[in-house]
């Protein structure tokens, strides 16, 4: 009887960490760029009452339960929507945006692209954090990217100042003049991960655990690379990836658990009524 018991209560805490995921998953249906996740389960050790053996007897065990074996993050691709300004990114296909903390200098990834420019004219996240990618108009130099009318080419005004830009879908940043002159002022690059599993998620849209993750470069030396390469997709700006929830499918699994973890604590009652009345047939 203790064993219904001790197997209904882990049925009854693996669903609820479940009903925690989908919970999270459907308050983040509006969140650019967000990755839903599913809770994977596993039975638990099993309590072997006879065991197989050369004459044919079979073994013979009763299950004590099951566990959460884990949280999987789903990263198939969101729905690109358009935004029309210049400096929302969105990713079609695999990869990632690196960002970096100017203050501590940790790096982060993230699928949100709502960028925009700051005092300073870096390309910045919400938070500040500065976009990662080729600085200069070689496309040789990695940091933080800029959007400005600096290292200007030798054949254009010294005194010409930005009037325009645009951001293509290899990432590349190209810079109209007010003397009529257009360069490439440098490049938006992308992380890919052999094992995305391995990110860990930080809130605000960013992830950290680079190194575990396989990036492109391995964890010792990871690598930025330009998109349409590493088996990174392209980038499409003015436009923004949303969250990639399914609200029917999540509503499906809600119910499901729901019923699931109602089950569990039935059989709790049941086991429970069952003992009393052992504890009865003693008087």
């Amino acid at each position: 009887m203790i064993r219904s018991l001790t197997s209904a209560v882990s049925g009854i805490q693996a669903f609820q960490d479940e009903i925690d995921v989908i919970g999270n998953n459907i308050a983040n249906v509006d969140t650019i760029g967000f990755k839903s996740a599913t809770s994977e389960l596993a039975d638990s050790f099993s309590q072997t009452l006879a065991s197989s053996n050369l004459s044919g007897g079979d073994s013979s065990q009763i299950g004590l339960g099951v566990t959460t074996q884990g949280i999987v993050n789903q990263y198939t691709q969101g729905a690109i929507n358009p935004t029309g300004v210049q400096t929302d990114l969105a990713i079609s296909g695999n990869g990632f945006f690196e960002v970096r903390d100017p203050v501590s200098g940790a790096t982060y990834v993230t699928r949100a692209g709502n960028f925009q420019v700051d005092a300073n004219n870096y390309l910045v996240t919400s938070d500040g954090y500065r976009v990662q990618g080729y600085t200069d108009p070689g496309l040789t130099t990695v940091g933080d990217i800029k959007i400005d009318n600096g290292s200007l080419p030798s054949t254009s005004d010294p005194t010409a100042t930005m009037t325009s830009y645009s951001i293509d879908s290899l990432g590349k940043i190209t810079v109209g003049l007010s003397d009529g002159t257009e360069y490439i002022r440098g490049q938006v690059l992308m992380q890919n991960f052999s094992n995305p599993q391995g990110l860990v998620k930080e809130g605000n849209n960013l992830y950290s655990g680079i190194g575990s993750a396989g990036p492109i470069g391995g964890a010792a030396t990871p690598t930025l690379a330009s998109a349409s390469s590493n088996g990174l997709g392209t980038i499409q700006a003015g436009a923004l990836e949303l969250s990639n929830v399914d609200l029917s499918n999540e509503f499906s699994n809600m119910i499901q658990t729901e019923r699931a973890f109602q089950a569990n604590a039935r059989v709790i009652t049941t086991s429970d009524e069952m003992l009393q009345e052992l504890v009865n047939l003693k008087h």
